[in-house]
């Protein structure tokens, strides 16, 4: 495995043709079966997994589907650019983590994360009702009693993030970290903070998030929902730009009413 990369333990599959299409996916994940290049043939591949053709041919119709292989005439089965996978679907983000999480992959799951979890906590600071704030303290809580158990912290803090994208109201919102709900948890255990001093400081982050929602200060909550991403990044040492550079207009929360009156 190359330096910097970090796989996360897999999941076992149901099926035969689920298996093989996990396997050709990671192969193509890491890198291993390059972009454009061509498939194996079939039998290479049957032999190499010991299935049948029909399951073979079953794997790859749902690789196909995802986004990761195309089939053309005369040529047979070709691996896509990364541009054509399609991120959003749970078993490609699960083959993800076990191929190995890199910088690339850090940076690119912040970059969506900005671009929707400061608008949700907007949205929550404004929409938000007595239920919502009680579980986004319930995830505080946990995260302040589980400070030396990495993966118990790290729950909480999704938690905490889910109860957020809840009290947005919106369900794209509540979609978007249901379909990513995986990278964000292996994103926050990665970060999850081991020293006393540190783990402090992300906890008081949240707590802004919180306060902030409480106060219904749409601006703090979505200036401290964009400070927990980046001392995430920071922690595992994958930060592009400081939060003021990315602040600069893109991300500054925008009141619900100015989405019917702007005009373009």
């Amino acid at each position: 495995m190359k330096p910097g990369i970090v796989a996360v333990p897999e999941r076992r599959e149901h099926s035969n043709h689920a298996e093989v299409a996990r396997m050709i996916a990671i192969d193509i994940i890491a890198g291993r079966a390059k972009e454009g290049s061509k498939l194996a043939g079939d039998a290479e591949l049957m032999l190499r997994f010991g299935v049948s053709r029909p399951v073979l041919r079953e794997s790859v119709k749902t690789l196909v589907a995802k986004g990761l292989l195309t089939t053309k005439a005369r040529v047979g089965t070709v691996v896509r650019e990364r541009a054509a996978w399609n991120m959003f679907d749970g078993d490609l983000l699960a083959w993800h983590l076990q191929a190995g999480i890199d910088r690339r992959f850090l940076d690119d799951l912040a970059e969506i994360r900005l671009a929707v979890e400061p608008r949700a906590a907007a949205l929550a600071a404004e929409r938000r009702t007595e239920a919502d704030l009680a579980a986004m303290r319930a995830g505080l809580a946990a995260m302040q009693r589980e400070p030396s158990d990495s993966v118990a912290f790290a729950n909480a803090d999704l938690a905490l993030h889910v109860a957020v994208a809840n009290a947005s109201g919106n369900p794209f919102m509540r979609s978007v970290g249901g379909v990513i709900d995986v990278a964000l948890r292996a994103s926050f255990l990665l970060s999850a903070p081991v020293e006393d001093p540190e783990r402090d400081i992300v906890i008081l982050a949240h707590r802004k998030i919180v306060d902030a929602i409480a106060a219904r200060d749409i601006e703090g909550a979505a200036d401290a929902m964009v400070g927990v991403i980046f001392n995430g990044l920071r922690r595992h040492g994958a930060a592009r730009t400081e939060p003021s550079e990315q602040l600069s207009g893109q991300h500054r929360p925008i009141a619900p009413s100015r989405l019917l009156t702007d005009k373009d």
